[in-house]
């Protein structure tokens, strides 16, 4: 038997289980899943066969090592920042590693040991990253080899409520960690080329600079920029390309109403809130507002974003509860402490409801001297609060991966992330069979319309 050990126990994992526990007996693969808390995760996926469990702290490194040393190969799904000290266990013990996160710049330093030690460090496998890379390189690639020049790239991906369950104004529920949705944007301007034009969006502007895309069968969204739209350009292979555009999908109206909680401070994670624990919603609105005797807080807050009395965004407000007096019931918290714990109240899915993912690309290209644009979209619909569409989009191509690599079916080695057709290839048609799958219109180039701006 050949031994598979995940770190990490989160929910993304329980995809991963489910694939590798179905393919274990022809695998002949038994599946070792250790976290610190492995609590949620047993009791997801304890009726799958093939898998055992065990309690884990990463910061055993004896303990660690005994486990890594048993394995033949391991996914690491710890938060983003943990991979690099699983890494090098791995590293000196001559194991292979994937996981579903960014390539970070420690990571990137073992790049060489890691081949010298013909090894592969498969990161960026996911959902975004990961079948953003694969399915937009299989596009890139086949234009490039009729003899294509691409001219424009956009890329987009939103974690959403299901159709069925979108039952606030904000037609917005919580699929993954609300801390990032609170969190997002903040760090630096966004940066991407439009028309060979460098453009940069401060993190105050960023939810007021969206533009319209439409998916067929699902309707109108709305997309805002990516922090680093540029990051891919030479690892595509786009260097001379006019517009590269990536960023995050929501409905429509979402961003706009989201721009309030940024123009009061609510999202800033830089400082803590004295006493927060026994502040009321309304006392903590009042926070940010100014000192008046006489006006109450609605009608400063109304002053302030300058709302009307018939617009929607007080609508949104007052769905939020946010004029309550329930208590906040966090010490010390930072605004966007309290923000995330205020919608997480009225934003969390419930036992019944599920997620969706939307990814969308857009490629503009020439080819035999016409100007050409192939638009491309998946949508992806969770089964339950266990298999949901995240968890699905994330483990699947990370669990497929990891069979490829551990029955040599993909040998290159080094730090990387799935670009290369070898490997990208077999991981889209096998995401196909299980009802992730892209549709491809052809349509008239329209490149980079100005008027789509929402201003």
């Amino acid at each position: 038997m050949r031994e598979i050990l995940i770190i990490g126990g989160g929910k993304s994992v329980t995809y991963i289980i489910k694939y590798l526990s179905e393919n274990a007996q022809k695998e002949q693969l038994s599946i070792m899943v250790a976290d610190k808390d492995i609590t949620y995760i047993q009791n997801a996926t304890k009726t799958l066969p093939h898998i055992k469990y065990a309690q884990l702290d990463i910061f055993n490194q004896e303990l660690l090592v005994k486990y890594i040393n048993k394995a033949s190969i391991i996914i690491s799904m710890l938060p983003a920042t943990l991979h690099i000290h699983v890494a090098k266990i791995c590293l000196s013990l001559q194991k292979n590693l994937v996981t579903a996160s960014y390539i970070s710049d420690e990571m990137k330093i073992l790049d060489h040991e890691v081949k010298k030690n013909e090894l592969i460090f498969m990161n960026e496998v996911g959902l975004d990253p990961g079948i953003d890379h694969m399915s937009a390189m299989q596009v890139i690639d086949r234009i490039r080899n009729s003899g294509g020049k691409m001219l424009l790239f956009e890329s987009f991906t939103g974690g959403l409520v299901a159709p069925q369950y979108d039952d606030n104004l904000w037609h917005y529920k919580f699929t993954w960690n609300p801390r990032n949705v609170v969190l997002a944007g903040q760090g630096g301007a966004a940066k991407f080329i439009q028309e060979g034009t460098y453009k940069y969006i401060p993190y105050h502007k960023l939810f007021r600079r969206t533009e319209f895309i439409e998916v067929n069968n699902y309707g109108k969204f709305e997309v805002y920029p990516n922090r680093d739209s540029l990051k891919y350009k030479s690892t595509y292979g786009l260097d001379d390309i006019k517009t590269l555009y990536r960023g995050t999908i929501r409905r429509v109206g979402f961003s706009k109403a989201w721009n309030m909680f940024v123009q009061l401070g609510m999202t800033d994670d830089s400082y803590s809130i004295e006493n927060s624990f026994h502040m009321t919603y309304r006392q903590f609105v009042n926070l940010f507002l100014p000192y008046s005797h006489f006006d109450a807080v609605e009608l400063k807050l109304r002053l302030y974003l300058k709302i009307d009395q018939d617009d929607i965004m007080w609508e949104k407000l007052e769905e939020l509860d946010l004029f309550s007096d329930k208590k906040i019931a966090l010490e010390n918290a930072t605004p966007a402490q309290i923000l995330q714990k205020i919608l997480q109240d009225k934003w969390t899915l419930q036992p019944e409801e599920k997620d969706m993912i939307v990814m969308y690309h857009k490629f503009g290209f020439e080819l035999n001297g016409k100007k050409q644009q192939i638009d491309s979209s998946m949508v992806c619909i969770g089964e339950n609060q266990v298999y949901t569409a995240m968890a699905k989009t994330v483990g699947l191509p990370v669990a497929i991966a990891t069979l490829a690599i551990l029955n040599k079916k993909y040998t290159t080695t080094g730090v990387q992330l799935p670009i290369k057709p070898l490997l990208y290839q077999p991981i889209l048609k096998i995401l196909e069979k299980h009802h992730i799958t892209f549709t491809e219109k052809e349509t008239t180039y329209s490149g980079y319309n100005p008027k789509q701006l929402l201003n």
